[in-house]
């Protein structure tokens, strides 16, 4: 496979404007908000974020948040689960703080504002979802937690008459200083007056909060902000990035047909956990069998499954059957599913759900240790963007929401134990700057969703990588957003490639036919990649890095 080149930085006019804060955030999703909500204790913060506020993806989660809080569940349970469905590559200690901090957490943000779904005698009403042998998926809305969650969060960070926000502003590359820490951010503002265009903000602290990577293919639960900003913006700062290959593909996402592309609707797991099943075109119930969890299996699993059954039986999608829920049931459980597939012309109380897997969720990501701390100085990532050792190969369903919460406080923590570090002076950066042609965005999307999709191989993976280069070749035009979205979109599709060229196995999300089965001898550790300083593809940097060594450095 030909490695593309990628640009080390972003080519962009130089700042018009300056600014200087003790901490930036960047996003303003679950981990973004509840950081800049803690960081307050130590100095000023800034959140900066794409859209406004409220427009990042924790608004679109729709099953719920996990969490031991119910009778006969517990930490250690919890812990099982996700660890099972890691498949091997979870950091234990990153597990154990997920979900021995985790319900405090929840606790937290109910008394924040959050208003979760209850029983009737005031508790918590608790779900089930995928690869969980508990009830301990806390809802909201029925299938609006993201949406309530984000909502108790934004209305408390505008409280907060101590936190700033820049909306529509797109952060291009890190400042670092002569050591390369973290010395600010240069973003671009899309708006008027003062903080119009071009601009740098000096700071001693950038956490990077920014979500996820699913406009790389062509169908996608994700909203259009989410083009894998903060990986590249962290690749290009020199950070490692873990476990890049395994971009969890959710098993039922709404099919609206061949031609269907972008933010596609997401059919909550929730769905099943509350006893929908799958089924043929032929009314074959083909998960019996195939795992004791059935419909109920891990994430992986269920996408293999339909995966396969479509491959055998020709077709383009299979179906979700949950018509014995009646209309009450949806009514109350699942408003917003139940919309949004009236919407399209389905109506899930008489009729079978047309689904097939879609790019859901990025379990790797920038690597960081239990703290949240990168292996740039100074900056720190959370939520989809951060690879903590969490979910492994495999993300357990609803405990993303869960991982944004824990990890940013414990970034707080941190820093509020060892002190801000500095304010530094930036450097001047030296690097060769360049763009990728929004026009090759389409183009891109197709290949990573047929080479680097939910099945892979070397050949595809290799045809992947030779057009990726040629698509990056194509020259750019004047600086602007949709380039640097799509020179960010270039550069995590490359590193992508690259470490799923890299694991010749199958194993959770990944799934390679040409290396079918697990192979715990040669791959029980992760793949690291960095973007080496010659502008060529990100490469493995260390691959093959046992869980028990990396998890000793956090």
């Amino acid at each position: 496979m030909t490695a593309p080149a990628v640009p080390q930085r972003l080519a962009a006019p130089a700042p018009g404007w300056t600014d200087t804060v003790d901490v930036v955030v960047i996003g303003s999703g679950i981990a973004g908000l509840t950081a800049a909500l803690k960081a307050r204790a130590l100095g000023s913060v800034l959140v900066v974020t794409k859209d406004v506020v409220a427009s990042g993806s924790t608004q679109w989660a729709q099953g719920g948040i996990a969490a031991a809080l119910g009778p006969g569940d517990s930490p250690e349970d919890h812990l099982e689960d996700t660890l099972v469905a890691g498949a091997g590559l979870c950091d234990p200690a990153a597990v154990r703080a997920l979900v021995t901090e985790g319900p405090d957490a929840v606790r937290e943000l109910i008394d924040l504002g959050a208003r979760f779904d209850t029983a009737a005698g005031g508790d918590l009403s608790l779900t089930r979802e995928g690869g969980h042998h508990r009830n301990r998926i806390a809802h909201a809305g029925g299938d609006a937690t993201g949406m309530e969650i984000e909502r108790a969060l934004v209305a408390a960070v505008k409280r907060a008459d101590d936190i700033r926000i820049i909306e529509h502003a797109l952060v291009l590359d890190l400042l670092r200083a002569d050591d390369g820490a973290v010395a600010g951010v240069t973003l671009h503002v899309m708006g008027e007056g003062q903080l119009d265009g071009i601009g740098a903000i000096r700071s001693r602290v950038v956490i990077l909060a920014s979500g996820g990577l699913g406009q790389l293919y062509a169908a996608t639960t994700n909203p259009s902000v989410s083009t894998g900003d903060g990986v590249a913006l962290a690749l290009r700062a020199g950070a490692k990035v873990r476990d890049l290959e395994f971009v969890q593909f959710h098993p039922t996402v709404l099919w609206l047909g061949k031609g269907a592309k972008g933010q596609q609707p997401l059919v909550s797991e929730a769905v099943r956990g509350e006893g929908a099943f799958l089924v043929d075109h032929d009314g074959n119930r083909f998960l019996q069998g195939q795992h004791e969890l059935a419909d109920l299996a891990p994430r992986d699993i269920v996408a293999k499954a339909i995966m396969r059954q479509m491959l055998a039986t020709g077709k383009d999608h299979m179906l979700l059957d949950a018509r014995h829920f009646g209309d009450e049931l949806w009514r109350v459980r699942f408003p917003t599913i139940l919309a949004s597939c009236r919407s399209h012309g389905i109506d899930p109380v008489r009729e079978l759900i047309p689904v097939a897997p879609a790019c859901h969720y990025s379990s790797g990501g920038v690597w960081t240790d239990l703290d949240g701390q990168t292996s740039v100085p100074g900056l720190y990532a959370c939520g989809e963007v951060a690879c903590t050792g969490v979910h492994g190969a495999n993300r357990l369903a609803s405990n993303s929401l869960l991982e944004g919460l824990v990890f940013a406080g414990r970034i707080v923590t941190a820093l509020a134990n060892d002190g801000l570090p500095p304010l530094r002076e930036p450097a001047v950066d030296s690097r060769v700057a360049g763009l990728v042609d929004a026009d090759v965005v389409a183009e891109l999307q197709r290949t990573m969703t047929v080479g680097a999709g939910v099945i892979r191989s070397a050949t595809g993976l290799a045809d992947a990588g030779e057009r990726l280069g040629k698509l990056i070749e194509q020259p750019a035009g004047e600086p602007g957003t949709p380039h640097w979205e799509a020179t960010n979109l270039a550069t995590v599709a490359s590193a992508l490639v690259a470490a799923a060229t890299e694991r010749e196995e199958s194993r959770g999300s990944h799934w390679r036919e040409d290396h079918p089965d697990r192979d715990d001898t040669r791959w029980s550790g992760s793949v690291d990649l960095t973007l080496p300083a010659d502008g060529t593809a990100a490469r493995p940097a260390t691959a093959f890095v046992a869980l028990k060594e990396s998890s000793e450095g956090k």
